[in-house]
């Protein structure tokens, strides 16, 4: 079976972008700020994805705004990002003391 190369005209390859754009700004920050298992897609996953963007060299003056907007988002986010759980330092909290038993009927 032969593959055919296909090509995109200019109008879809910039449709093309712009969805791939706009489900980055949609979807990167719940994905980085994931759940209790840390994030779903790190960091950088979508710098690679957004560069791949700029490296396609097809990109409108909005789509550029839209990249380095992302971009920008994502230096943000990482220079504000909680440190993970083995990076803390230990906890220097007092050890707990034994709970003890309080009856719900003192007078018996």
């Amino acid at each position: 079976m032969e593959r055919t190369l296909i090509t995109l005209t200019g109008s879809t390859q910039a449709t093309l972008i712009d969805q791939d754009i706009a489900h980055i700004g949609r979807v990167m920050r719940p994905s980085l700020l994931g759940d209790l298992g840390g994030p779903i897609l790190p960091a950088a996953y979508w710098r690679k994805r957004l560069h791949q963007l700029l490296d396609t060299g097809q990109l409108s003056h909005a789509q550029l705004y839209g990249v380095d907007s992302l971009l920008l988002q994502l230096d943000q986010f990482e220079a504000s990002a909680q440190p993970a759980l083995d990076e803390l330092p230990p906890t220097t909290a007092m050890p707990l003391r034994p709970v003890h038993a309080v009856t719900a009927y003192p007078h018996i």
